[in-house]
C-alpha cells in the first residue's frame, strides 16, 4: 500500500503499538512510507498526530495538509540512512549563526537584535558550556572549534525523527541556537520564530510589505511551528 494514494480508500484510522513502536493503520492495514517501510514512530502522541492528518483527509489526499506524515516519511526513508550527514549539515549552521551577526546601524535595530538574541545566546552558554564570537556586520567570523564540537555531540544524540524536525527548526530560522532553544522549550515557539525575523521585520517597517515575501514568510513560519510540534510529540509519553 502506498502512503500517497490519490483517493481516499479507507474508513477507519487507528493507532497501533508493536515491536517497532507506534504505527497508524488504515482499515487494519499499516501505513507505509513511499519506500514501502512500515511507518512506525517512537511515541503514541506522534502516531496520533499522524493519524489525525489521515482522518482529516477528504475524498482526495492532499500531502500538503499532512506535515507530520511527510516528516515521519523523511525520518524513516532518508534521515535514518544518512544520519551523520544530516547532523553535520545542521550543526554547520552554528558556524554562521544568525544571532552572532549584528547590524552596524541603526541603533534601534541593534537594540532589537540585542534584546531578542542576547538572552538566547546566554542561555546556550549556560546550557551547553559554549562561547560565541558576536560581530558587527556580515563578514564571516569563525566560531570556537570547541563550541561547534560540543553542540555537534548534542545533536548526535537526537533520534532520526527528532533530527528531522530539528533540521527544519534550524534551516527555517537560520540559527542553530534558536533551533536548540525550540527543542528544549526555551521560549514559546512563536516568540522564537519572531526572534529569527528581527532583520526582515525591520526592513518591512522601513520599505513596506511585499506580498510575495509575506506569503513565503507565512509558509516558513508555519513550517517552523509544525517542526516544533513534531519534535515535542517525539518526546511525549
Amino acid at each position: 500500500m502506498s502512503g500517497w494514494a490519490k483517493k481516499r480508500f479507507w474508513k477507519e484510522v487507528a493507532v497501533t503499538e508493536g515491536a517497532e513502536g507506534f504505527s497508524v493503520a488504515l482499515d487494519d492495514r499499516p501505513l507505509r512510507t513511499p519506500a514501502r517501510a512500515v511507518l512506525a514512530v517512537p511515541s503514541r502522541a506522534l502516531a496520533e498526530r499522524i493519524a489525525e492528518e489521515w482522518r482529516a483527509q477528504g475524498e482526495k489526499i492532499d500531502p500538503e495538509t499532512m506535515p507530520a506524515t511527510r516528516a515521519a516519511n523523511a525520518a524513516i526513508d532518508k534521515v535514518r540512512g544518512q544520519f551523520d550527514e544530516v547532523a553535520a549539515l545542521i550543526t554547520a549552521y552554528g558556524e554562521t549563526d544568525l544571532l552572532c551577526y549584528r547590524a552596524q546601524a541603526p541603533a534601534e535595530l541593534r537594540a532589537r537584535q540585542a534584546a531578542a538574541w542576547d538572552p538566547l545566546l546566554e542561555w546556550s552558554v549556560q546550557r551547553f558550556g559554549v562561547r560565541w564570537q558576536v560581530v558587527d556586520g556580515v563578514m564571516p567570523q569563525p566560531q570556537p572549534e570547541a563550541t561547534l564540537s560540543r553542540l555537534a555531540a548534542h545533536v548526535a544524540e537526537f533520534s532520526p525523527f527528532e533530527l528531522t524536525a530539528f533540521h527544519d527548526l534550524v534551516a527555517l530560522s537560520g540559527s542553530l541556537v534558536i533551533g536548540l532553544a525550540a527543542t528544549e522549550g526555551q521560549g514559546a515557539p512563536e516568540a522564537l520564530w519572531q526572534a529569527s525575523r528581527i532583520d526582515e521585520d525591520w526592513q518591512i517597517e522601513q520599505w513596506g510589505p511585499d506580498d510575495e515575501a509575506e506569503a513565503l514568510a507565512s509558509q516558513r513560519r508555519q513550517g517552523f511551528l509544525q517542526a516544533e510540534g513534531f519534535f515535542r510529540a517525539c518526546r511525549a509519553a
